[in-house]
């Protein structure tokens, strides 16, 4: 197929060509893949300024989603892709394949850079996904900064750079410009722009801008970095979202409300703090979708009405394919369970095959966590109903997630389906999610107010 970029798209092509260090902050759908790769084509075979290219992706999206753009396009078959995904022996050999491109998933990062040590052999670097490298602390940051000055030109792609705030772009920044804009350390960028938010007497947990800092960050950027919305340059398709909710029977409901005001109480001995937060958070919305985890990893029944809800929306559905994004074990266990009942064609999404028998309508309900299908995959093709089991405060998860359906290609109205526990902690998320918000604070907000409430109660 002929490859007719738009505007928009020759537009970023060109600046990933003149910038050996750029970020493309495009949104989903905006075809991040196709321009990237038409980038590297010209800079390998027509101005040989590149010789091998890494890119640096999730893992699903490393398995096949830039081999399969590639094949798309006519001007891109000359383009050789090795993929080093697998054990370690297997990841080695696919090192020592000839190829222009290598695709490597993320979580590997540190062990290829290990492995190469002194003798970094890319002179290319693509980032697909670049705000997973947002955290400064974490082994991948550190293992991409120890080879940045080996490196002759990077591209970092993302619809999401700071889905926790402004604080998230500097990691980034700093793999692109070595910190000549926000600074060699987070420490001075802290500093300058940002002030203390939530806090105790002894740790800071989250920050909040300082006056102006917004703007000057943003005029600090504008040379190394490209953001367009999507709505700005191709019409999507419309989408309806549809909250269902899910009213607990009054056993249900009282086992629910006592375990919830126990671990609530229990956790309000101690401050609560950012990781006590997570876990309770986590059990309250293991809670709404009908199972917990003890200590011991066993699952605890509580109630079958969210899972009654969903198979009454998946009778209503009438037979019209299903992505449903699952936030727990147990939960992707227990649906998997009552849909054997079924007569549909259940899949779990794992591999690049399962994508193609997804587009290819040969798979009724398709299961998916929306941290591994999140970015990268096209799923437009197989359907155009989304449901959310259960949700999490994670507001570029979200987005990304509904991306794969809500995206360039769609050829129908898509819906977004949410159950939601009424009275639980579903309600928070959900409120949350549409604020456009989601951060610890709003965690940390709803959990205190749910105290407050309990203690009222008793």
């Amino acid at each position: 197929m002929k490859f007719i970029p738009h505007s928009y798209q020759k537009y970023n092509i060109n600046r990933i060509i003149q910038n050996p260090a750029i970020a493309l902050w495009l949104d989903m759908g905006l075809g991040k893949t196709a321009i990237t790769l038409t980038a590297v084509n010209d800079l390998k075979y027509n101005r040989f300024e590149v010789n091998k290219i890494l890119v640096v992706a999730p893992k699903k999206v490393a398995q096949g989603t830039w081999t399969n753009e590639a094949r798309k396009w006519d001007h891109l078959q000359l383009l050789r892709f090795s993929i080093v995904l697998g054990s370690q022996q297997k990841r080695i050999r696919a090192l020592n394949k000839p190829a222009d491109i290598y695709i490597i998933n993320r979580d590997n990062v540190v062990w290829l850079v290990d492995y190469y040590r002194n003798q970094w052999p890319f002179d290319m670097v693509i980032l697909d996904e670049s705000s997973s490298f947002k955290n400064h602390q974490s082994k991948r940051f550190k293992a991409l900064k120890q080879v940045r000055p080996h490196i002759k030109r990077i591209v970092e792609l993302t619809g999401t750079p700071a889905p926790n705030g402004l604080i998230d772009t500097w990691a980034q920044i700093y793999l692109l410009d070595q910190g000549e804009r926000l600074g060699k350390r987070i420490t001075g960028f802290r500093e300058r722009y940002f002030e203390p938010d939530q806090r105790n007497r002894d740790r800071v947990f989250s920050y909040a801008p300082k006056d102006g800092a917004e703007n000057k960050i943003h005029s600090l950027l504008n040379d190394i970095v490209v953001s367009m919305k999507a709505e700005d340059y191709i019409e999507l398709p419309p989408v309806t979202y549809n909250s269902i909710p899910v009213i607990l029977d009054e056993k249900a409901k009282k086992s629910y409300e006592k375990l919830e005001k126990e671990m609530l109480l229990e956790v309000d001995e101690a401050e609560i703090t950012a990781t006590s937060a997570a876990v309770l958070g986590g059990k309250l919305l293991q809670l709404c979708n009908g199972a917990v985890y003890d200590e011991n990893r066993s699952i605890i029944d509580i109630h079958k009405n969210k899972l009654e809800a969903f198979l009454e929306l998946i009778e209503a559905l009438n037979g019209s394919p299903v992505l449903v994004f699952y936030s727990f074990q147990h939960d992707k266990d227990r649906i998997k369970k009552a849909l054997e009942k079924t007569n549909l064609k259940v899949r779990e999404l794992k591999t690049a095959q399962d994508e193609d028998d997804w587009n290819n309508k040969e798979i009724d309900v398709l299961l998916a966590h929306p941290a591994s299908a999140g970015y990268g995959l096209n799923l437009q093709k197989g359907g155009n109903h989304v449901v959310w089991y259960g949700l999490n405060w994670s507001l570029e998860l979200y987005e990304q997630a509904n991306a794969r359906l809500v995206r360039q290609g769609q050829k129908e109205k898509v819906f977004i389906h949410r159950l939601i526990v009424q009275g639980g902690m579903d309600e928070n998320v959900e409120d949350a999610l549409k604020g456009k918000a989601v951060t610890q604070n709003n965690l940390l907000a709803a959990l205190k107010a749910r105290i407050e409430k309990v203690k009222e109660e008793a």
